[in-house]
Formats: structure tokens, C-alpha cells, sequence
């Protein structure tokens, strides 16, 4: 079986025009679909942490044509969240799609050494960002009658060597998703899910050899790991018309890894 190395995307035309807000935005998965949505037209405002990082996105879109902003923010501080609404509201005007794909800290931790900073640390990076991230911008999207895309994790969706605490975090934002899809589809807000299994990704490649990268892969059906890219095309299209009778859903972009 020949494994494609590059993910081909599908254009999604109704997305030009419009304006959408990435968190987790600097690198990865994030950049990937910053990157994904600008091609479609879409003005991009790009939010993480890493002002040089944010800038090499920034650069590569606007390098292709595109439209983008950046905002250094912490999407656990609610005075950050609403200091990027602002900004985007002047310089873009009103969000129609919200990729709130802020967080991580899945490294493994017995749950026998878990402490209770470090609870509270993963479940505010990855669970209550994604709260007051969707609440910042939710008069926008109501406004809009937006798209909503979150970010989860295959540890959210059965047991995996991830700390407890993330385990925790990322099925709450899975059930959060699904709430706030029931809550808001009569305001015509759609709220979806994305839930990668591994993911190869720069830091991966430095850390691991290519021997240890092959054996992980065999663990999955599809006999390779997944891409940033991987995630951004169902991204793009839960953002776009093409999933305009889905919402509340959780996808599991995981190689056939988890099979619900």
C-alpha cells in the first residue's frame, strides 16, 4: 500500500471572505490551519505565545496573498482574549469561525506523582482557555451564525499513556463542544470537534529517530502517523458549508486508532 506523504485539501469557496480566529496558532497543528484557511480566502488573525513564531506564520501567508494578524496572548487570561477581540474587530471586523486549538501538556505523569499545580496547570490550558476563548468571541459568532472547531485528543477518548489531567481536560472539551452545539444551534452556531491521535510534527523529528517513529506508526491501522495538514483539512471543512448539518461532533482524526 503506498502511503501519501503530502495531504491534498479540498477548496472550500464559501470560505472566502471571511474571518476566523486561530489559537494555538504559532506552530503545528495551529499554523497548519491558519495556514489551510488563508488560502481559502479567509482573513486569518493568528494567536499563540511566540511573537517570532507568530510572525513566521504571518509571513508565510501574506507571502502567498493572504490576509493576517497576529496576537501574543494567553488563552487562560480573559483580559487577553478580549484585547485580541478588539483587535480583530478593528482590523478585520466580526469573527465567523473560531479554531480554538490553544493548549497540549500531554506528556505522560503517574497519576501517583500528579500534584496539584500541575492539575490545575493542563486543565486550565486546555479546558478553560477553550471556555473563555469561545466565550470572548461568541457575540461575533452569534452575530455571524459562525463556526466553531475545538480541539481534543484520542487521550480524551480512551486510555491512553497521557497524564490523568489532560486525559480529564480534553474529554471535557469534548463533552463542552457537544453542550454548547445543543445550546447554540438554535442561533445558528456550530460548534465541532477535532481529536488527533499522534501527531508528527517538528519537535517529534528532533527528538526521535526514524527508527522509533516507524515503530509507532505500526501501531496504527492506517500505517502512518498523522500531519498538522491531517487535521487542518477536516478543520476546514467543519469551518466550511460542506458541514452545514453537522454539529456537536467529535472527529477522531486518528488513523483508525479510535474507532467509538
Amino acid at each position: 500500500m503506498t502511503i501519501p506523504d503530502v495531504v491534498v485539501m479540498a477548496d472550500h469557496p464559501d470560505l472566502a471572505g471571511k474571518t476566523a480566529v486561530v489559537t494555538g496558532g504559532s506552530r503545528g497543528i495551529g499554523a497548519a490551519t491558519a495556514i489551510a484557511l488563508a488560502r481559502n480566502g479567509v482573513a486569518v488573525t493568528v494567536v499563540g505565545r511566540d511573537h517570532a513564531a507568530l510572525d513566521g506564520v504571518a509571513t508565510a501567508i501574506t507571502a502567498a496573498g493572504g490576509r493576517a494578524l497576529t496576537a501574543v496572548a494567553d488563552c487562560t487570561s480573559k483580559s487577553d482574549l478580549d484585547r485580541v477581540h478588539a483587535l480583530v474587530l478593528d482590523q478585520f471586523g466580526e469573527v465567523d469561525i473560531l479554531i480554538a486549538f490553544a493548549g497540549g501538556y500531554g506528556q505522560p505523569v503517574p497519576s501517583i506523582d500528579e500534584t496539584a499545580e500541575h492539575w490545575r496547570h493542563v486543565v486550565d490550558s486546555d479546558l478553560t482557555a477553550t471556555f473563555l476563548t469561545i466565550s470572548a468571541f461568541l457575540p461575533d459568532l452569534i452575530a455571524r451564525r459562525g463556526a466553531v472547531v475545538t480541539m481534543a485528543s484520542s487521550s480524551g477518548r480512551q486510555a491512553t499513556p497521557a497524564s490523568a489531567a489532560y486525559a480529564a481536560a480534553k474529554a471535557g472539551v469534548v463533552s463542552m463542544s457537544r453542550h454548547l452545539a445543543k445550546e447554540l444551534a438554535p442561533q445558528g452556531v456550530r460548534v465541532n470537534c477535532v481529536s488527533p491521535a499522534t501527531i508528527e510534527h517538528e519537535r517529534m523529528r528532533r527528538f526521535m529517530s526514524d527508527e522509533q517513529r516507524q515503530h509507532l506508526q505500526r501501531g496504527f491501522p492506517l500505517g502512518r502517523l498523522g500531519t498538522p495538514d491531517d487535521v487542518a483539512s477536516a478543520a476546514l471543512f467543519l469551518a466550511s458549508a460542506a458541514s452545514s448539518w453537522i454539529t456537536g461532533v467529535t472527529l477522531d482524526i486518528a488513523g483508525g486508532s479510535v474507532m467509538p
